[in-house]
């Protein structure tokens, strides 16, 4: 397993984008672009794809060390930072606004009697009048193939 392997496998994961890779990176005081990140992630038969280093996978540990625990004199707990990432915590507000004025928008426009907050609803109507048939259960007898003719004219 390459370095490259390991930097894929820990980004899907910890479900990481380029941004947040390169935030963990720049805990360590240690800067990469997000092409070079591109480049990482590649198949092995892209023109462009670039074997990961020691060095830069070392880094990008510590720097998840330094994310996920904080540092000695500022400790965190691990399950908070990997919950509570800066780039989640703006799209599950912004998907909560967005949400809430879509919610506010169908209520202004349906009148009260088709708004789904009410407590009786109305039992779909069936397609098929009737009782049910039962059902059989047991061992089924075989199909007759009595009648079949085989091209090298032999019986099974």
């Amino acid at each position: 397993m390459t370095n490259n392997d390991i930097l894929k496998k820990l980004r899907v994961a910890l479900m990481l984008r380029d941004t947040d890779i390169e935030a963990i990176m720049s805990l360590v005081d240690f800067k990469i672009s997000t092409s070079e990140l591109g480049a990482f992630f590649r198949t092995e038969d892209h023109p462009k794809y670039m074997e990961c280093g020691d060095q830069i996978l070392r880094n990008f540990l510590n720097g998840l060390i330094i994310y996920t625990r904080g540092t000695k004199e500022a400790p965190k707990k691990p399950a908070d930072a990997l919950i509570h990432k800066p780039v989640m915590a703006k799209a599950k507000t912004a998907n909560a606004t967005t949400q809430q004025k879509i919610d506010n928008v169908s209520l202004k426009n349906t009148p009260p009697k088709n708004r789904l907050d009410q407590t009786t609803y109305k039992k779909k109507a069936s397609f098929k009048d009737g009782p049910k048939k039962p059902f059989k259960k047991g061992p089924k007898s075989p199909p007759d193939l009595s009648f079949v003719a085989y091209k090298n004219k032999k019986k099974s």
